[in-house]
């Protein structure tokens, strides 16, 4: 994906991110460093808030955008071949938000902070 393409993507992910938040709802922050640790949880068995095919799905999304195939390809249809890219990314973008989120409170609840038990 050539870089302005990537640049329409992040920015449309961007714009989305920021127009799901809610008041009260943990930043953009807190959730970008959660993932890691519901990566972790996840792999180890101890988070089952989300399945191994949707794992697999956010990494297939991953690699599609990073990707410099694409299914739609620029060079010959500009408007579709980045709407595919944008697409994606705002799909992995909200899609990680919300798991993000349901995993922070997965966490409160259990009484997990930073991968470590209160206790």
């Amino acid at each position: 994906m050539r870089k302005s393409n990537r640049a329409a993507a992040g920015a449309a992910a961007w714009r989305a991110v920021q127009h799901s938040a809610r008041p009260g709802a943990p930043g953009l922050g807190e959730r970008a460093a959660a993932l890691p640790r519901m990566l972790m949880s996840r792999l180890r068995g101890r988070y089952d808030g989300f399945s191994v095919s949707r794992l697999l799905m956010y990494g297939l999304a991953i690699v599609y955008v990073a990707s410099p195939i694409d299914l739609v390809p620029e060079l010959f249809v500009p408007v579709l071949g980045l709407a595919d890219d944008v697409g994606v990314t705002v799909w992995l973008a909200t899609a990680l938000m919300g798991e993000s989120e349901r995993f922070l409170e997965w966490e409160r609840r259990e009484g997990r902070v930073q991968g470590h038990v209160v206790g």
